[in-house]
């Protein structure tokens, strides 16, 4: 799955803290940074999304699952995590 990949990669960076790389800046301006853009890209999927502009939403909620992912490994969360959740709370059918 895409997400298990893209966070992959994050974990990668988060290791290696390559120069150049966007997610080694982020984090190494800490975890505020990384929360002020999860704020941010929150607020562009809302603005967005009262737009009929559908792809624009896309690229914005694309935008927010990423900073998510990389919150997620500065937290130690993983996708699996994630998933275990989301198929406790709706795994079930007929459980919304």
């Amino acid at each position: 799955m895409i997400l298990d990949d893209v966070y992959a990669v994050i974990q990668e960076r988060r290791r290696t803290m390559p120069a150049g790389s966007y997610v080694s800046s982020l984090l190494s301006k800490g975890k505020n940074a990384v929360l002020k853009k999860i704020g941010e890209e929150a607020t562009e999927v809302v603005i967005a999304a009262k737009d009929p502009d559908r792809d624009q939403t896309i690229r914005e909620i694309t935008d927010l699952w990423f900073h998510c992912l990389v919150l997620m490994a500065e937290d130690g969360i993983t996708p699996a995590d994630v998933y275990l959740e989301f198929e406790s709370r709706f795994g079930t059918r007929g459980k919304e």
